[in-house]
């Protein structure tokens, strides 16, 4: 039985074809959240740009839905505060993989430069502005014929049941938000999420819809855009996937 974050509902489904879906679905109905939704297995599940999440038993499927959480313009900064909390909650439950823990812009958690977590947030007008974290966390398996190695926690030798780390992720995720305070305190989180993250200062490569562009990892600025600097100037980019200079 997974523990409720305290000050929030929970809900544990069987099976769903999502959670984000069923968060937005609920969304809707008229839920006003804020409300956790959790699953055993995900039919359906999505990550970015419409891949497919692979959804084995055991692994933790979670999604925080959020109504008027903050002004819409800045709901792209969720995904620093919703990746340093998973993070935290991973740190927290095997404590020996921490310093082995990165985060790769802008949405996923690395361990041992392998994926072990990702985040999806969607956002709607229902018609008060909603939001759906989506959070998947690889604990006993985790798919091999990914675009990006994986891996999951059991075969980096923690043993950590989807149970045992869902209540830290409320936790973690409930102290990230008042640090965030609706967009005010982001400078802090910006500043948090660089100490963890991946390939910072290390050329790199980043796959956009239509093309590929390389250059240096120079940051992020104060609303989250990746700064690639290339031969001549310093480029700034909203959505894209990372890999390090030279990964598939």
């Amino acid at each position: 039985m997974r523990a409720d974050p305290p000050g929030v509902r929970h809900i544990v489904l069987p099976t769903t074809d999502s959670t984000n879906a069923e968060a937005l679905r609920r969304a809707r109905a008229g839920e006003a959240g804020p409300l956790w939704i959790t699953a055993e297995v995900q039919t359906a599940g999505r990550g970015r740009s419409g891949n497919a999440w692979v959804s084995e038993p055991g692994n933790l499927y979670a999604t925080l839905l959020l109504r008027e959480p903050s002004p819409p313009p800045v709901a792209p900064q969720f995904a620093f505060v919703a990746g340093l909390a998973v993070h935290d909650a991973v740190a927290a439950c095997a404590p020996n993989l921490g310093p082995l823990l990165q985060l790769k812009w802008p949405n996923d958690l690395l361990c041992n430069g392998r994926k072990l977590a990702g985040l999806l947030i969607e956002a709607e007008n229902t018609p008060i502005f909603a939001l759906a974290i989506g959070v998947g966390i690889n604990c006993v398996s985790h798919p091999n014929n990914a675009s990006y190695p994986a891996t999951d926690l059991k075969s980096e030798g923690a043993h950590v049941t989807a149970d045992s780390l869902f209540p830290l992720l409320g936790d973690t995720m409930r102290l990230r938000l008042t640090q965030w305070k609706k967009g005010e305190g982001f400078a802090s989180i910006r500043a948090d999420w660089l100490k963890r993250a991946a390939g910072l200062g290390e050329p790199i490569k980043v796959r956009l819809l239509d093309r590929q562009m390389a250059g240096r990892f120079n940051g992020v600025d104060d609303a989250g855009r990746l700064l690639l600097e290339t031969a001549d100037k310093i480029e700034t980019i909203t959505a894209g996937e990372v890999f390090s200079l030279g990964a598939a």
